[in-house]
């Protein structure tokens, strides 16, 4: 395993962060003990979770990736061997069987007491605000509408403040946001220089189909000291191959859930496909190339992979022993040339 350090801190994490938003809907309890000491075992020390999982969100499994994480770090009795992110979920009609007050303080205080309880340890290493609060393009959202009447407001300083003091009484040791665009990452950071925490992470989709990150955001990472966590990597599945030619794996997660369809349209199925034939030509797995690829930017701290099976667990973490020489990254340049960002 490779490792760095959460920016602007002494916190050691694996280039490798194993995502955990399967445990407890595709994955059992047992399946997610599993693959947790498999982690381990190949070096991996960084989990990153969320109140919000498993996802598909529903009433009815809510929190559940946070009690199976939980059971297990209890029965290992390896707290200080993990570095543990999670997340307090935004406002929206997705959330609304959580909470529907945003990130307000008693919002914020609630939320870190649950996962707190259901992680069953006394502090989190990285919370994270999971999206904003107000209406942006997100989750695939590629263009940006008026906003003349969305009636929002948001109060940075107060939720810095806020979260300042969660810091204070040792719940949480650092903070991060998530799913964020330019404008407010940088309002985050600017406010921070007022003796205010200062976001150390940002965690936003990063994949060959999804490079919007490097517009901005991979600027303000470098400059101002910031990593960033990449999700889904392999684009739900879809870079690892299994859906070319039309397959449809019967446990796969476009199956079971049509409706997250983020990165499965007809132009990432087709840079999909011409991706596969450029790892074909040097020798690799399109998995490997596609993780490969997200590991070697120099904005990125951990790259958050996800499986459902063991096997998948181990082609992605043994990623990060492949360096993709000048010519591959020349030739991924030149689809990303053809089709570029196609599941924004």
């Amino acid at each position: 395993m490779k490792y760095t350090v959460l920016p602007s801190t002494d916190i050691k994490v694996s280039k490798i962060c194993l995502g955990t938003m399967t445990f407890g809907n595709q994955n059992s309890e047992q399946e997610g003990f599993e693959q947790m000491d498999y982690a381990i075992d190949r070096g991996v020390n960084f989990f990153d979770t969320a109140e919000l999982y498993p996802v598909p969100a529903t009433a009815k499994l809510y929190a559940d990736t946070e009690k199976i994480i939980g059971k297990w770090m209890s029965k290992k009795n390896n707290r200080d061997q993990i570095v543990l992110a999670t997340k307090i979920a935004g406002p929206g009609d997705y959330t609304k069987h959580i909470r529907t007050t945003g990130f307000s303080k008693s919002a914020l205080n609630s939320a870190v007491d649950g996962s707190l309880k259901r992680l069953k340890t006394d502090y989190i290493d990285l919370y994270q605000l999971h999206w904003p609060e107000r209406i942006t393009n997100t989750f695939g959202k590629r263009d940006f509408d008026s906003l003349v009447n969305d009636n929002w407001e948001e109060n940075f300083e107060s939720i810095l403040f806020n979260l300042k003091e969660l810091i204070s009484s040792g719940k949480i040791r650092q903070i991060g946001i998530s799913n964020e665009n330019p404008w407010a990452f940088m309002k985050y950071l600017e406010l921070s220089k007022k003796k205010l925490p200062k976001t150390i992470t940002i965690q936003n989709p990063y994949s060959l189909l999804n490079r919007l990150f490097e517009i901005g955001n991979s600027e303000i990472c470098v400059r101002e000291n910031v990593g960033l966590l990449a999700y889904s990597p392999l684009g739900f599945g879809v870079l690892s191959g299994k859906y070319l030619k039309g397959k449809m794996p019967a446990d796969s997660r476009l199956k079971l859930f049509p409706n997250l369809s983020r990165f499965s349209s007809e132009n990432s199925m087709k840079a999909t496909k011409m991706y596969h034939a450029v790892s074909q030509k040097h020798g690799l797995s399109l998995t490997q190339m596609a993780l490969s690829f997200v590991n070697s930017r120099s904005f990125v701290t951990s790259n958050i992979i996800g499986a459902t099976k063991l096997n998948q667990l181990k082609e992605n973490i043994e990623s990060i022993e492949i360096d993709l020489n000048k010519d591959v990254l020349k030739d991924i340049d030149e689809v990303h040339k053809i089709i570029p960002n196609p599941a924004p």
